[in-house]
């Protein structure tokens, strides 16, 4: 490992001056081994390996950045105010590992691990987030196995963060390669990077000749899924504010399902004989209204046609307009975390009447396995922040191609189903457009699931339900009527809760 740093005169390259750009108030933890003549590691001034010059170099790293080891560790405010979107962020006191890629590269060592396990347990026991300021090389190659064995103990002091309920952050700066981002990055809850920031496990030294630069860039691993946002360095303060606001801000008590939202051009919505200006639909002879969540009883579709026709109608609300008349302001997670992203998939977390709510939201396309594997991430991660769930469904269906059932479609969905019955935080789920068979039902919440007018739900779309059936094409009506997939027919039959109804007016969610 080369002891070569950056020019540490850059203002926003040390450790320290990463933490005054995010944080006020620090307080450095202190650490047994910051006395200068402390030996290097273990073994003595030359480290558990004796390795020749190790104990000169350490000397010199300490001289050029004033600091004794590659990490400075502490706690500080971080966030607070409202910031430039008009979005009011407490923020949180956290504690933050900050690396100085000026002493050894940011290199971990024995004393680094030292120092990052005793930041994770203050964490723990003082039930702060963690905030990890990233700007490493890799293991410390001058300390040896020794060194490479920190990233099992920093592993493992992720873990028990995890299962208590502590919330993690990771800042990637410039590099952020090797253990480091195999551990503290990639093992955080939420990903953060910086542009250009260099990201990889292999470093640029070891990296084979002819490999792609872009896949080993900020960039190019949000592209793939590995990293949830990146920050310009001025708005990291912010962002970091926003996220802990978030990620701190849970309740244990249901999100209230989403108003449904009228077609965005009401004079073209599909047309409906049973509609007439300014009175409800009526329902079938003998039928009773189906319950609603505010507003009076509006129109429901009188057959299995209508019903699939409204909800692929291109002027019902898609998900995107659900989240932003829900949310007061919200921040998206990105990706699978296994080189997948569906940008079909909106998963994130936002603020819904002082609190926070995740949420996982299909677009009316097929979702795809690193949809569905981007919707379980989400799902468990606010269930061990205790933070209450919200999905929104619309999709005809799971992605069915080649491509789909090779990167795991079944197992996929499997991940949510699971995701779902394990939650112990309340799972609210509302059907706003397609609920397309399985690939719907996933994001369902058996308990806690609610309809608009504009939906249907089945269990297969009635198109090849009548082809399996061998029907001829003009009884898809009647196939449609059978499977009873309309919404005020699943709430009949148990499966929702009820039909929830746009009130006319209202810009926002107030339903109870």
């Amino acid at each position: 490992m080369s002891d070569t740093p950056r020019d540490v005169r850059d203002p926003g390259s040390s450790a320290r001056a990463a933490i005054r750009a995010v944080a006020s108030g620090f307080t450095e933890f202190e650490h047994p081994s910051a006395d200068p003549a402390a030996p290097a590691g273990r073994g003595g001034p030359d480290g558990p390996l004796g390795w020749r010059g190790y104990g000169a170099s350490r000397d010199r790293a300490r001289e050029r950045t004033g600091e004794s080891e590659s990490v400075v560790c502490g706690t500080g405010r971080i966030g607070g105010g409202t910031g430039t979107r008009g979005d009011d962020t407490a923020g949180a006191e956290a504690v933050l590992i900050s690396f100085e890629f000026g002493y050894l590269g940011g290199s971990l060592g024995a004393q680094t691990g030292d120092r990052i396990a005793a930041a994770y347990e203050h964490a723990r026991a003082h039930r702060l987030p963690l905030v990890s300021l990233i700007a490493t090389g890799g293991s410390r190659m001058q300390e040896g196995m020794v060194a490479l064995s920190q990233l099992q103990r920093v592993a493992r002091e992720s873990v028990l963060t995890r299962r208590a309920g502590v919330p993690q952050l990771a800042v990637l700066r410039d590099p952020a390669t090797g253990g480091g981002w195999a551990t503290l990055g990639a093992g955080a809850d939420v990903v953060l990077a910086l542009p250009g920031a260099q990201v990889a496990f292999a470093g640029s030294r070891v990296r084979p000749r002819d490999a792609d630069p872009a896949a080993y860039t900020a960039e190019g691993q949000h592209a793939a899924g590995h990293i949830d946002q990146i920050v310009e360095q001025e708005l990291l303060g912010a962002a970091l504010g926003r996220w802990l606001t978030l990620l701190t801000g849970g309740s244990g008590s249901p999100a209230p399902p989403p108003q449904a939202l009228p077609p965005r051009d009401a004079s073209s919505a599909p047309p409906s004989h049973n509609r007439s200006s300014g009175s409800p639909q009526a329902l079938p002879a003998g039928a009773s209204p189906p319950d609603s969540v505010g507003g009076d009883a509006q129109a429901v579709p009188l057959s299995g046609q209508e019903a699939v026709a409204r909800a692929r109608s291109a002027q019902r609300p898609r998900a995107a307009a659900y989240l932003d008349d829900y949310f007061d302001w919200r921040e998206e997670v990105r990706g699978d975390r296994c080189g997948g992203v569906d940008e079909g998939m909106l998963c994130g977390f936002g603020r819904h009447g002082g609190r926070t709510v995740a949420y996982a939201a299909q677009t009316g396309t097929a979702t795809r396995p690193a949809g569905f594997r981007t919707a379980a991430r989400l799902i468990r991660t606010a269930d061990r922040l205790g933070i209450p769930v919200l999905t929104l469904i619309d999709t005809p269906g799971a992605a069915n191609d080649a491509e789909a059932e090779g990167a795991g479609a079944g197992p996929a969905i499997a991940e949510v189903f699971a995701a779902v019955a394990e939650a112990a935080v309340p799972v609210t789920s509302l059907l706003i457009g397609e609920g397309g068979s399985g690939g719907a039902l996933a994001l369902a919440a058996p308990d806690r699931l609610w309809v608009t007018p504009d939906s249907y739900f089945s269990v297969i779309a009635p198109e090849l339900a009548a082809a399996i059936l061998k029907r001829p094409e003009h009884e898809t009506a009647a196939t449609a009527d059978e499977l009873m997939l309309r919404p005020q027919d699943v709430v009949r039959l148990g499966i929702a809760r009820a039909v929830v109804v746009p009130r006319v007016g209202a810009s926002r969610s107030d339903a109870a």
